[in-house]
């Protein structure tokens, strides 16, 4: 039975780079997919739209770049509307 979480080589990726991530994207939504970092946003909703065009339901990783650490919020839980691509 596998019990790795969904998102797990996402967080994965994140913790490698979050030192880097906190230098050059302090402040900002990263998303990640796979082990990969995409590409850094100034609105969580900007970083759902594009991962939401590139990867349909994902699964992805949006996170906000801090400088301490911050209890992480499903996406599901934080972003309510329903998006579509035409909605982006």
């Amino acid at each position: 039975m596998d019990t790795q979480s969904p998102l797990q080589e996402e967080i994965a990726a994140y913790q490698a780079m979050e030192a880097d991530l906190r230098k050059h994207h302090l402040g900002k939504f990263v998303v990640f997919h796979g082990n990969e970092f995409m590409d850094a946003f100034d609105t969580f909703d900007s970083a759902a739209c594009e991962a939401i065009k590139k990867f349909g339901r994902g699964p992805y990783l949006i996170r906000r770049v801090a400088d301490r650490v911050v209890m992480p919020m499903p996406a599901s839980v934080a972003f309510r509307p329903v998006v579509t691509h035409a909605a982006c």
